[in-house]
């Protein structure tokens, strides 16, 4: 994905890039577990992110509470977009992905490294969340345009967070 066309006093478009970016892995996700029997739902795992996610914030000196939230909400958008296409997939074969990635080799290592980068822009931004400000300044049309409706929502889903602190 591209530079986005947010504005210049957007701070906060370098993490809506992010999350939009780790919502799109979401489909390499759903085709890793699609028809091998993993649930879309891993409270293990998801709690290990969270765990980390929390850790990491200590360790850069920010609160652990908005970061938590926040990936808890990326955590939300991608079993959005798991559930969906897996729904897809069941109604339209035709449609299913032409091979399964291996979710440990080669989806992950690409989850953590958007973990990471996250996290960055979450310690560049933290302090300035305010719904207000974000209403009056983010346009989310400029970032979800080329998407289709599922992949929307679950961007919607991921950003939430923000809105409401």
């Amino acid at each position: 994905m591209g530079g986005l066309a947010i504005g210049p006093v957007d701070p906060f478009g370098p993490l809506a890039e992010l999350a939009v970016r780790r919502v799109m892995l979401s489909d390499l996700v759903a085709a890793a577990k699609f028809g091998t029997g993993q649930q879309i739902d891993d409270p293990v795992r998801e709690q290990q992110i969270l765990d980390a996610v929390v850790a990491e914030s200590v360790r850069r000196g920010m609160p652990s509470g908005p970061p938590a939230g926040f990936f808890r909400a990326q955590i939300e958008a991608s079993k959005v977009v798991q559930n969906g296409l897996f729904k897809r997939w069941e109604r339209h074969p035709d449609q299913r992905p032409a091979r399964t990635p291996d979710l440990a080799a080669e989806v992950r290592p690409q989850l953590d490294l958007l973990t990471e980068q996250i996290l960055g822009q979450l310690h560049a931004t933290v302090e300035l969340w305010r719904p207000t400000m974000l209403c009056g300044i983010w346009r989310l049309d400029d970032i979800v345009h080329s998407l289709d409706e599922l992949h929307r929502h679950a961007v919607a889903v991921s950003l939430r967070p923000i809105f409401a602190s």
